[in-house]
């Protein structure tokens, strides 16, 4: 069945081209420097709409890494497809974030338990209630146990998966953060819901690119290719 509906619209991959873990940076640049960097044996899979995905070896398995683009709406297309349609397992959203809590710094890794969201995007399950989107326990521990052997700055918990990058409402940040929420991003809240519904896993581990109530944040350049703890974290999962 899911060989019948690949390539689809966004993915130029064959059925079976595609790794059962994959990694997903909201950027492809970063995407394609996972690839060169940390994966032997590389092919690309996908360039459609230049969101570039690839296939390769970590030590010695099997793994892919692909572009999620930016927003809920965008990593919602993509993993909905590699979940139900690539038959993909397991999705690790390697990503940037805005801090919230006052003991974040620039490059500190947030391993996301779970995420609030003030999207509407559950609203197409229908559910009779409010949703919790949460990340995988086994993915969860396993990067916690990485992080450790790495000797990185982490926390563990809640994120906010926001539809917003410019508010005008700034001071929503401070409600956030007295639930404890520990940084903003976008894509986080989406990727749990579809692998929730499609019975797959998934886990974000995000790096710190700035500090917006401390008004400190990092380079384009470093978010796309200085973030490397959060890779190494994420392909020890694979």
């Amino acid at each position: 069945m899911s060989a019948a509906n690949t390539p689809t619209p966004h993915n130029t991959a064959k059925y079976g081209e595609i790794a059962k873990t994959v990694l997903m940076p909201g950027d492809p640049l970063r995407a394609k420097f996972v690839a060169e960097n940390f994966l032997t044996d590389v092919k690309q899979f996908n360039s459609v709409r230049n969101m570039f995905g690839f296939t390769g070896k970590y030590n010695g398995k099997e793994v892919s890494v692909m572009g999620s683009g930016m927003g809920m709406p965008s990593i919602g297309i993509y993993s909905y497809e590699l979940f139900n349609f690539y038959d993909v397992e397991n999705i690790i959203r390697i990503g940037t974030t805005g801090a919230i809590h006052d003991d974040l710094n620039l490059g500190d890794l947030v391993i996301a338990q779970g995420a609030c969201t003030e999207s509407s995007y559950v609203n197409q399950f229908k559910l009779p209630g409010t949703f919790a989107p949460i990340a995988s326990f086994k993915l969860l521990r396993g990067a916690v146990d990485a992080a450790e052997k790495l000797g990185v700055n982490y926390m563990v918990g809640n994120v906010l998966s926001s539809d917003v990058f410019y508010t005008e409402n700034f001071d929503g940040f401070m409600q956030w953060k007295k639930m404890g929420v520990l940084c903003a991003e976008m894509e986080s809240g989406a990727l749990y819901m579809n692998a929730a519904r499609a019975g797959k896993n998934a886990l974000c581990i995000l790096t710190v690119s700035d500090c917006p109530m401390r008004g400190l944040a990092t380079t384009p350049e470093e978010r796309q290719t200085s973030f490397t703890n959060m890779m190494k974290v994420a392909l020890s999962l694979a």
